[in-house]
């Protein structure tokens, strides 16, 4: 485990488990919260099965949150290499899980990514931990997709960046209109994503095509 400080201000805690996080801190605040979130519906927080609640709630909020203490630059780290390639570079189906922002409740799905490279790559697994970095706080699936598209667009110089996300929203499952069976379906695209429509026809196509693998 380490530690930096993030670039809300907030300490970044470098963990594998969600368990690992310290309580210390506004880690023990939040406990207290929890603690009095607990008593606000009707639960008494020192009943056995809720002993070890707050702790839990303060430490999986962390891990859950975790992409405020980190930026896209810091998980590409040195991971980009000059390469004379120019047709388009994709990694489809990312798992992604966060959190609407309006109820905090989860919402998760996947998430296609491409880009056109302008002399240099990334490395693959790196496309992956961008979407993390921006899943991994409250958020909107609108600004989420608009989020991986500038980190890549400001980092890699490409010539296009296109990025989809399919997801399902447990605000509308669990809440509200209660349906059970609604995606949602968002796309964010740049240069020549944008601009050419052969280009955005191919990556449509592409995210929407079925998994063969």
């Amino acid at each position: 485990m380490s530690r930096s400080e993030g670039p809300t201000g907030r300490m970044a805690v470098r963990v594998t488990d969600p368990d690992d996080y310290p309580v210390e801190g506004d880690l023990a605040d939040y406990e207290a919260l929890v603690r009095r979130q607990l008593e606000m519906v009707g639960e008494d927080p020192e009943r056995n099965g809720l002993l070890k609640t707050p702790s839990r709630v303060s430490k999986a909020m962390m891990w859950l949150t975790r992409g405020y203490g980190q930026t896209a630059a810091d998980v590409i780290g040195d991971a980009l290499f000059e390469e004379n390639h120019e047709n388009m570079v994709m990694v489809r189906d990312i798992e992604m899980y966060s959190m609407c922002e309006h109820h905090m409740l989860p919402f998760f799905g996947k998430v296609h990514v491409a880009y056109i490279p302008n002399g240099r790559i990334v490395g693959l697994s790196k496309i992956p931990r961008v979407v993390e970095v921006f899943a991994r706080r409250l958020q909107v699936q609108e600004r989420l997709g608009e989020q991986i598209a500038d980190a890549l667009e400001e980092v890699l110089r490409p010539k296009g960046v296109g990025v989809v996300i399919e997801a399902v929203h447990l605000c509308m499952m669990m809440r509200g209109v209660e349906k059970q069976n609604s995606r949602t379906i968002t796309s964010s695209l740049r240069g020549l994503f944008r601009d050419d429509s052969k280009t955005r026809s191919e990556f449509l196509r592409l995210a929407q095509a079925p998994t063969s693998i």
